[in-house]
């Protein structure tokens, strides 16, 4: 290779560096100028200007021409010094107009570089979200409240969507308080991009499932990317749509993940609010920071005494179970002895507030019923539209009901009633129907259900989805009202702004599965050791939450305390952990529910009213 070319090539690859660079060029051509010019005034018009000093004094005249053309209108002299301080100043304009042309493009590449959210994360303690859903602005406003009484929080999103755009968009649905945004442009999956978010100081890591098609293999590569960086690992939490990848999605994360099963958890969610009016209101109040939430306690506290003692000894908290050695374990025998290697789960308004109650509650002996619960009967639960959940929450559903339980599935869905060998419970009756036509809902006969489910149809985006799902329960409530029949109804929705739109429906329970996966999220960044708590909370194995007659636990229409509604649900091996006001089941936010009321309160509960309480089924 010739050397001219060799020299063009290594001149090329050093224009291609950029600003400084192509600034240290310009240097280099000022340089010469002045050197040049200089030589030039001292061979043709040596001795000029009057008064110089030297060589030096020379090559100071020329700079200050370089660098300020103006210089030259001051200038008087021979016809030779007057020629080449003009070709100087000439050559100085052209240098300095390109100076400040690469100077301001420059600044202008460096303050797009910053508005892209190209800049790495010089945080510590932040909790890092990867990747983008509607599910972020849950997750966000949630972590929000749960550092309201902190300063200086922060919240880092690194998504590939514009930073400006991120910002702006949450900021116009979460009021962000006290807490820092940080939003960074990029791929989750790119090593280089990570590193922007300074993971190794981070508290947690949130990994966002995406919208669109096999959002999980998005999910994956994350987690392998997660993985496979060097440093330090922060706990990870990450949502994965398909049950079926949940075990391939835990070999790709390692033992610093914790995988929410974003199918499973809302299938028994929607199975259990349809068995239990206020199921999902009072799960929903637990996963959220607004009041009631689950904290754990020290069982040195109350070493020595029974899990049924302990349902008193707080004044300011109510004892749901037990975090033991060999896992947890919700509402256990009451004559379960507490441990010091024991922890006790407290639903709690404020972990600052727990505190032990000074002696015993006032109990009203007379109030107490003591009532048996009847044994379980077969059930009819009619099931509209079809999605990819149902499977799940039809063998969830065989799990919960008596043997002898008839289920109707009514949907125009080609997939409806495949895959459901092995049920024990359940007899299975599919019927083709258009779950928006009101002469076709009448001939399915909801009045002879105990329960109706209405799923979001998958064949259909998710906003017609939901459109389509609030017409059904318009319809159903109008046939409710107009035949005066009573059933329980439940229904799927995705959007959380449609809720306000479903609550004229007044149906029982509404299950914004995007929602739940979110606060659920956001609970496990805070404190993954709720994971198991939550588990077993939706699992049909051992206790679970049922708003119960309150009726079965205390004489109805008299004023009684909660701690007496408390010492009649232990009684019955159950642990009480609030109520719910029927007169108030249709006014949001709370649905009438009452979590974790101060044990002296008192209540006047009727006959239309329920305890909730953790109980064995």
């Amino acid at each position: 290779m010739k050397f001219r070319e060799r020299a063009r090539y290594w001149f090329d690859n050093t224009m291609s560096k950029g600003t400084v660079s192509l600034v240290g060029w310009l240097a280099v051509v000022s340089m010469g100028l002045v050197v040049v010019v200089a030589g030039l005034l001292m061979w043709v018009a040596p001795g000029e200007p009057e008064g110089v000093g030297g060589p030096g004094h020379v090559l100071w005249i020329a700079l200050m021409h370089a660098l300020s053309p103006d210089e030259l209108a001051a200038d008087s002299g021979s016809v030779p010094y007057m020629a080449v301080m003009l070709v100087g100043s000439l050559g100085g304009l052209f240098i300095v107009s390109m100076l400040v042309g690469l100077l301001a493009n420059g600044f202008e590449q460096k303050v797009d570089r910053l508005r892209r959210g190209r800049s790495r994360i010089v945080e510590s303690g932040h909790t890092v979200v990867l990747g983008w859903s509607d599910q972020v602005f849950t997750i966000v406003a949630e972590l929000v409240k749960a550092h309201a009484s902190e300063s200086g929080s922060v919240v880092a999103v690194l998504a590939d969507r514009d930073k400006l755009a991120m910002e702006e968009d949450i900021r116009e649905r979460v009021d962000l308080g006290r807490t820092r945004l940080v939003c960074r442009t990029g791929s989750a999956t790119e090593p280089h991009d990570l590193d922007l978010m300074n993971l190794a100081a981070a508290r947690s890591v949130v990994v966002l499932s995406p919208e669109g098609e096999d959002p999980d293999a998005h999910v994956f590569k994350i987690l392998l990317a997660l993985e496979k960086r060097d440093g330090p690992h922060p706990p990870v939490v990450a949502a994965i749509a398909a049950s079926r990848n949940v075990a391939a999605a835990r070999l790709a994360g390692g033992a610093d993940v914790h995988l929410v099963d974003s199918d499973d958890t809302a299938s028994r969610l929607i199975v259990q609010s349809s068995r239990q009016s206020g199921m999902s209101v009072v799960c929903m109040d637990l996963l959220n920071f607004d009041g009631g939430e689950i904290y754990l306690r020290p069982g040195a506290e109350v070493a020595g005494r029974t899990y049924g003692e302990t349902l008193h000894a707080y004044g300011t908290a109510t004892v749901i179970g037990l975090r033991r050695p060999s896992g947890v374990v919700l509402n256990p025998a009451m004559d379960t002895a507490v441990t010091e290697a024991d922890e006790v789960i407290v639903i709690a308004h404020d972990d600052s507030r727990i505190e032990l109650a000074e002696g015993a509650p006032a109990v009203d002996e007379a109030a107490i019923v003591t009532a048996r619960p009847a044994d379980p009967e077969p059930e009819r639960t009619l099931l509209l539209n079809w999605n990819s959940r149902a499977h799940h929450i039809i063998r969830y559903l065989d799990g919960y009901v008596a043997p002898g339980s008839v289920l109707e599935i009514a949907t125009d869905h080609p997939k409806a009633g495949t895959g459901l060998e092995g049920l024990r419970n359940l007899t299975v009756n599919v019927k083709d129907c258009d779950t928006t036509d009101r002469y076709a809902l009448e001939a399915l006969g909801p009045g002879l259900f105990q329960h109706v489910i209405v799923l979001s149809d998958d064949r259909f985006t998710l906003h017609h989805a939901d459109t389509r799902t609030l017409m059904t329960l318009l319809q159903l409530r109008d046939m409710q009202s107009a035949m005066n029949e009573h059933y329980s109804i439940v229904s799927e929705m995705h959007d959380e702004n449609n809720r306000a739109l479903a609550e004229v429906t007044e149906a029982d329970d509404i299950v914004i599965s995007d929602t739940v996966i979110g606060l659920l999220l956001a609970q496990l960044a805070e404190n993954r050791h709720l994971a198991d708590v939550f588990g077993f909370l939706f699992d049909s194995r051992g206790s679970e939450i049922y708003p119960r007659p309150a009726g079965s636990y205390v004489t109805t229409g008299t004023e009684v305390s909660f701690a007496t509604v408390i010492e009649a649900a232990r009684r019955r091996g159950e642990t009480a952990i609030g109520y719910r006001d029927a007169a108030g089941r249709n006014v949001p936010p709370h649905y009438g529910i009452v979590l974790n009321p101060p044990k002296p309160d008192l209540v006047r509960l009727s006959e239309r009213d329920s305890v909730i309480v953790l109980a064995e089924d």
